[in-house]
């Protein structure tokens, strides 16, 4: 997929955030000089076409009391989808990615508390009989994204 202008722009202006109201594309379009039904369209043409692979709220698990952690596994391949299905079955898998590396799945568990972070990867560790490398944040950064122009 070919990238328009107004694509990247899209994808530019979603990463300052979109405003938590009733209507909130309304003035996101208005910015880009389109419609809201328009701005929906490409949301959606961008996810079908795996320029997007997401779009939704993020939400800081810690800030709001709970807890998260970055975990990878090395799973056989002869095993991964069946690992990546049980793993994903787990509600507090926010994501997992698959990796070219002997650490081959990656995926983040956000939990209530840190005391489920355990529970969770425990458990995942039983449902799959491989071990969860846990590698909890120490810092956090945040790398802006930009499509360029």
């Amino acid at each position: 997929m070919m990238l328009d202008a107004i694509d990247r722009a899209l994808i530019n202006r979603l990463q300052d955030g979109v405003a938590l109201h009733p209507s909130p594309f309304d003035g996101i379009a208005a910015e880009l000089s389109i419609t809201v039904d328009d701005l929906l369209r490409r949301l959606q043409c961008l996810k079908e076409a795996g320029a997007i692979t997401r779009f939704g709220p993020f939400f800081d698990a810690a800030a709001m009391g709970g807890a998260f952690c970055l975990c990878a596994m090395n799973v056989p391949a002869a095993r991964f989808e069946e690992v990546c299905g049980r793993v994903n079955a787990f509600p507090e898998v926010a994501h997992n990615y698959q990796r070219e590396h002997s650490l081959n799945m990656w995926f983040v568990l956000a939990t209530e508390d840190a005391v489920a972070i355990t529970e969770t990867a425990d458990a995942i560790e039983r449902a799959t009989g491989l071990p969860v490398m846990r590698f909890p944040k120490l810092r956090e950064f945040f790398i802006g994204f930009r499509v360029a122009a």
